[in-house]
C-alpha cells in the first residue's frame, strides 16, 4: 500500500511538494549524489530540490504534473520492493509525455509476464505494442534498432507458450542480408546461420533458464530457424516471430505470411531505415505495410527514435539520422 499522500494543488508560480514516508526508500530515489533527481530534472524539464522528506516542484502546470506522476510511480516501485536505477529513471522520462496515453505510473504499467517475472513497458510506443501483442493476431512492428521490438515479441511468446496458450515458438530471421546466401561461410548449417540468430537466442535467454531453452529448443517446442525454411509449412498453434523483416523481399513476405495456421500469433519486426537489399529490390516489409492495410487482424506498432530504450545517446544519433536523412530528402 502506498504512502503518498496528495499533492498539493499546481499553480504556474507554487510549487508543488511530494512528502514521502520512507527515507530509505526516498534516498534510493534521489540516486547517489542526487544523481537521479538532478537526470529527472533535466529530462522532465522542471526544477526539483529536496528537503527532509519532502521534493518540491517547480515549473509549467503540465510538466509538473508528468513529474508527480513520474517520482510518484518510480517512490511506488520502490515500495513494492522493485529496484530504481538508470534505466528505469529513463522510463520513467520516456513516459512522462502528453502522448503516453494511458497516462499512468510506472509502477501501474500493464506487462508480459512470464515465470522469470514481468516484462513492463519502457517508453510510450512499448505500451501501446504490449497491448497489441495481447490482442492481434498479426502485428508489425516498426522502427530503429534498439526499441525492444524483437525483446517484447520474445517476451509474449515465451508467456504464451509458459501458460499453453501455445504450443511452440518459431523465431526466424533473413540469415544474410539480401538473399539468404550461406555457402561462402564456413562451417556446417548451424554454424553458418547461428551469428544471424544470436540476438534470438539472447532474448530467450533473459526469459528464462538456459536449460530450459536447451531443453526446449531439444524437444521442438523452441525452434530458431533462417526464413528459408518456413517455406511449403504450416504453423499452427505457435507462436512466430519474424525478425530483421526490412531484408525480405516481397516474395518471401508473402511465403511468410501465408504459413499461419490455426491458433498461429505472428510478429514481423523491422527498421526500414536498415535495409540491406540490392538496389532497386523493394522490401517485402514495406511492401506488407502497404499491401496489408486496413486488413482486419493485423496490426502495426511504430517505434520513433523516443521509444529507444539503450543508452539515452542512441535516441540522439537515431533522430540525427532521421532529421539528416529527412533534410535531404527534400533537396
Amino acid at each position: 500500500m502506498s504512502h503518498l499522500p496528495p499533492p498539493l494543488a499546481a499553480s504556474s508560480d507554487k510549487p508543488v511538494t511530494l512528502q514521502f514516508a520512507d527515507n530509505a526508500l526516498l534516498s534510493l530515489l534521489l540516486g547517489e549524489h542526487d544523481r537521479h533527481l538532478v537526470r529527472l530534472e533535466k529530462g522532465l524539464n522542471v526544477r526539483l530540490s529536496c528537503r527532509g522528506n519532502r521534493v518540491a516542484i517547480s515549473g509549467e502546470p503540465e510538466r509538473v504534473e508528468l513529474a508527480q506522476a513520474a517520482l510518484s510511480g518510480l517512490y511506488r516501485r520502490l515500495e513494492g520492493g522493485q529496484m530504481v536505477g538508470g534505466p528505469e529513471i529513463e522510463a520513467a522520462i520516456r513516459l512522462a509525455t502528453p502522448d503516453a496515453a494511458p497516462r499512468l505510473p510506472l509502477a501501474d504499467l500493464p506487462a508480459i509476464r512470464t515465470r522469470r517475472g514481468a516484462v513492463a513497458p519502457l517508453s510510450a510506443g512499448q505500451m501501446r505494442y504490449i497491448d497489441l501483442l495481447a490482442r492481434a493476431e498479426a502485428v508489425f512492428a516498426v522502427g530503429p534498432a534498439g526499441t525492444g521490438k524483437t525483446y517484447l515479441a520474445v517476451a509474449q511468446a515465451v508467456a504464451m507458450l509458459q501458460s499453453g496458450r501455445v504450443d511452440r515458438i518459431v523465431l526466424s530471421r533473413p540469415a544474410v542480408e539480401a538473399g539468404e546466401r550461406l555457402g561462402f561461410l564456413p562451417g556446417d548449417l548451424k554454424e553458418k546461420v547461428d551469428p544471424y540468430l544470436r540476438p534470438l537466442y539472447d532474448a530467450l535467454n533473459d526469459m528464462m533458464p538456459a536449460e530450459q531453452v536447451t531443453r526446449r529448443l531439444a524437444n521442438g517446442e523452441i525452434e530458431v530457424a533462417p526464413l528459408a525454411f518456413m517455406r511449403g509449412r504450416t504453423l499452427a498453434h505457435a507462436f512466430v516471430i519474424l525478425d530483421e523483416a526490412q531484408n525480405t523481399t516481397p516474395v518471401q513476405m508473402k511465403m511468410f505470411l501465408t504459413r499461419m495456421g490455426e491458433g498461429t500469433r505472428m510478429v514481423i519486426t523491422g527498421d526500414p531505415s536498415q535495409i540491406d537489399l540490392p538496389t532497386g529490390q523493394r522490401s517485402g516489409l514495406l511492401d506488407a505495410l502497404e499491401i496489408l492495410d486496413g486488413v482486419e487482424g493485423i496490426a502495426v506498432a511504430h517505434f520513433s527514435a523516443h521509444d529507444v530504450v539503450r543508452h539515452p545517446l542512441v535516441a540522439r544519433i537515431v533522430a540525427a539520422y532521421d532529421e539528416h536523412h529527412g533534410q535531404r530528402s527534400k533537396t
